[in-house]
């Protein structure tokens, strides 16, 4: 079957999984990998990270780079590593606490701030787990300053 376009831009073979989602599970598969043979190191991680944020447009860019100096700096007790090929923090025990996919990633017209089971941003029986970002306000920004601190308390 011949690859088509959709309106959202995401590409696809047919029925399944887009060609992004595809390349986002073959980045996870790959860090698994990683992982699988001993782990990657800290600094491999956040180099991994740093390089992604890199590839990113500058809309993305400017965004990712701000929520991962938010992240270091509120909850330095987190580890910097990418996720299906996103820019995630994890615990001491390595699982997701939060992550930043770029609108990029799968040609959404926002980039996406998520948080994982493991953070702490209950709020009685319903909360929010994923917040859509088109830009990064010096509000927004406090907002997710909030948000990262109650998600490691």
């Amino acid at each position: 079957m011949a690859t088509t376009k959709k309106a959202s831009t995401k590409t696809t073979s047919g029925p399944g999984f887009t060609d992004e989602e595809r390349a986002a599970m073959k980045e996870r598969a790959e860090e698994l990998k990683a992982s699988g043979r001993g782990g990657a190191k800290k600094a491999d991680n956040l180099k991994a990270l740093l390089a992604k944020i890199e590839e990113m447009p500058d809309s993305d860019r400017v965004m990712a780079e701000r929520i991962h100096a938010i992240v270091t700096r509120v909850a330095p007790d987190l580890d910097a590593k990418t996720w299906y090929g996103m820019p995630a923090y994890a615990d001491k025990d390595g699982k997701v606490v939060c992550f930043f996919k770029a609108a990029d990633k799968f040609g959404d017209r926002y980039a996406t701030l998520g948080f994982e089971a493991s953070a702490k941003i209950d709020e009685g029986s319903m909360w929010p787990t994923s917040y859509a970002l088109t830009e990064l306000t010096d509000a927004d920004a406090q907002r997710v300053e909030d948000l990262v601190k109650r998600a490691v308390s």
